[in-house]
């Protein structure tokens, strides 16, 4: 994973590095051939200490800014060995801002009494993180200033201490703890005390400036879990979760390129036996868990709405559609928010391929909007170099820009076609569903696109069609992910244009040979 921490040492205060420090000076490897020796921190550890540990300069230098973290990453990673690391961290290192050196960077000091929670919805679960937590302390130089350790407790010098936690905890309210690790939240769901647990937990944090680590597989979409929610809201919360990148499950080399890239610069993980357990998963019939726990995708097993490994069987990035052929154009999108996209398919030959897509930055600012010169722009130069039998938008967002195109090319080319009527969606979705299947249409292998396909989730419409079947579009996983699926939903406009074409036997209006830019005609 590339560093994601400041350009250089300087560029923002932080406690961070001195905590990495303080971690390799008085943490071990708590097992496993190297038990016993410095835990040293690798850089993606150390880029995520340094955003949590970040100094707000605007409440006088006093405050850490983050009032809690959510590290997502796969099984073995190493979430359990840093949850105890950053435990005993909280417990006795210099985690409270407290001015700064002759350099002008900032130190930090202990709590006074310190008060730890080692968090999960199960006993079981708390040992991920307990069975690190107490080698880590007998087999260092903390033994000396921690002596009294247990298997239900820590206790710290100065009345402070360190516990493991389950749902049963939901009912303590007002505990005046210092810092919480809250872990496996994909499994905190609200029918286990999960939601109020965290809550209960966050509120008790407030209380005294203190912050949680939430760590986490990626999770079931369906399953509304504590982690979806912190991810989708994260107020005041560091979240750090890269984004895989696109590869099918299904295809080993692939699948090994998406391994190297989430498992980043966690040097004790085998990539064999990953893949090894990837395998085993996929010949159980359990796709969405792999993807899930071994490639830290959100996945949600008959949620997902086309099936990826098929569509990767269907790249074909070295096909080109000569200028002058005719095509259909999909578009959909928004003119503010998750992305806007234009998505281009050959009649002839059933190639897909991407005109632009333009997503929504993560840190973009309220007034934000999409460079709709740039969109009118590509979709002009579209016009120009291929002959355009129909483009099907959805204007629900941006009907003024389908008008002006009206106006440019004519409302019989192009055409307004909302995706919010249920029988009308139902059937663009089935159809290209199946022929996604079938391996009926070719598309560019475009990597926006692909993971816009990957992201895709059926959403139950109204009604049922004249099969009997409930009426289904796409979505996201929900109304807040910042998952987004606008070019998914603008290849199934193109793909739905291309049949209609089909079936009414549209043919170029010149040989393309032949074509000249377009003219209004």
């Amino acid at each position: 994973m590339p560093w994601r921490g400041p350009s250089y040492k300087g560029e923002f205060p932080t406690l961070g590095y001195q905590i990495s420090d303080w971690i390799t000076d008085h943490c071990v490897i708590p097992d496993g051939d190297l038990q016993g020796d410095p835990f040293v921190c690798t850089d993606e550890m150390l880029r995520f200490l340094v955003w949590f540990y970040r100094v707000d300069m605007d409440a006088g230098r006093k405050f850490v800014a983050s009032r809690g973290g959510q590290l997502v990453r796969p099984q073995k990673w190493g979430k359990g060995p840093f949850s105890a690391a950053y435990s005993l961290a909280e417990a006795a290192g210099p985690v409270l801002p407290d001015g700064f050196d002759a350099a002008g960077d900032p130190v930090g000091r202990p709590w006074s009494t310190p008060w730890i929670q080692i968090t999960a919805v199960s006993e079981d679960q708390t040992d991920n993180v307990w069975r690190s937590l107490v080698p880590m302390v007998e087999l260092g130089s903390l033994k000396a200033d921690i002596p009294d350790t247990g298997v239900t407790r820590i206790n710290l010098p100065g009345r402070g201490l360190i516990e493991p936690v389950t749902s049963a905890g939901r009912s303590r309210l007002g505990q005046r703890i210092t810092a919480a690790v809250q872990d496996e939240t994909h499994s905190w769901v609200e029918r286990d005390g999960g939601y109020k647990l965290a809550d209960n937990q966050r509120r008790n944090l407030a209380g005294t400036g203190g912050r949680f680590l939430e760590t986490t597989n990626s999770w079931d979409p369906t399953e509304r879990s504590v982690a979806q929610r912190t991810n989708e809201n994260p107020i005041g919360v560091h979240v750090d979760y890269p984004i895989p990148p696109s590869g099918s499950v299904r295809n080993k080399r692939e699948r090994r390129k998406v391994i190297k890239a989430v498992y980043g610069d966690s040097w004790w993980v085998n990539p064999e036996r990953i893949d090894a357990e990837v395998e085993a998963l996929l010949a159980q019939g359990d796709a969405a868990q792999a993807e899930r726990f071994f490639l830290n995708r959100a996945h949600a097993g008959e949620s997902i709405a086309f099936d990826a490994a098929k569509w990767a069987e269907l790249s074909q990035p070295e096909t080109i559609v000569d200028e002058g052929s005719l095509i259909v154009i999909g578009i959909d999108g928004a003119r503010y928010d998750d992305a806007i996209a234009v998505v281009a398919m050959s009649v002839d030959s059933a190639h897909l391929w991407t005109i632009g897509i333009w997503e929504r930055p993560d840190d973009a600012d309220d007034d934000y909007e999409h460079p709709l010169t740039e969109v009118e722009d590509a979709v002009n130069e579209a016009f120009d170099r291929w002959q355009v039998w129909r483009a099907y938008i959805d204007p629900q967002y941006i009907e003024h820009m389908v008008d002006r195109w009206q106006g440019r090319y004519g409302d019989r080319v192009v055409l307004e076609w909302r995706t919010g009527r249920p029988r009308q969606i139902n059937h663009a979705v089935r159809t290209f569903r199946a022929d996604l299947t079938s391996g009926d249409f070719t598309h560019s292998g475009d990597d926006m696109l692909t993971r816009h396909i990957e992201n895709a989730r059926r959403y139950q419409m109204p009604g049922r069609d004249d099969a009997g079947r409930q009426n289904q579009s796409i979505a996201k996983v929900s109304p807040a992910s910042k998952l987004k699926v606008d070019a998914a939903m603008a290849a199934v406009l193109a793909h739905e244009a291309r049949g209609d074409a089909i079936a009414a036997g549209a043919q170029p209006e010149v040989a393309p040979e032949t074509y000249a830019p377009f003219r209004i005609r």
